[in-house]
């Protein structure tokens, strides 16, 4: 183990600094706490709730139809970005199972 000696003055300016960011960490989130983001989706989620694959999902990304916020290599979405997305989703969804039908009976 290795011991790190620092000056008093040192030790209380960064007790103080430390102090402060703790203070305002709170504050934001106090500020924040409204908004009802508390949960996100990861694309997983949201791959069983619009019933698309995950290129599908990549694809939404892609061409700017769904935001999505990009966490340590990990993809998130707001549920309500996802919501605003289901009547576009389920359209398409509709329409491509339209298609299929009128293949298979031909």
């Amino acid at each position: 183990m290795e011991v790190v000696v620092i000056e008093k003055s040192t030790f209380e300016r960064m007790l103080s600094g430390f102090e402060n960011l703790a203070e305002k960490v709170e504050r934001l989130c106090r500020e924040h706490e409204d908004l009802g983001e508390r949960e996100w989706l990861d694309s997983g989620d949201v791959c069983r709730l619009l019933g698309i694959s995950p290129r599908t999902l990549q694809t939404m990304r892609e061409n700017g139809t769904l935001a999505y916020t990009k966490i340590s290599h990990k993809v998130y979405y707001r549920p309500e970005d996802v919501k605003a997305v289901f009547p576009a989703a389920g359209m398409k969804r509709r329409m491509t199972v339209g298609k299929g039908r009128e293949c298979n009976v031909i």
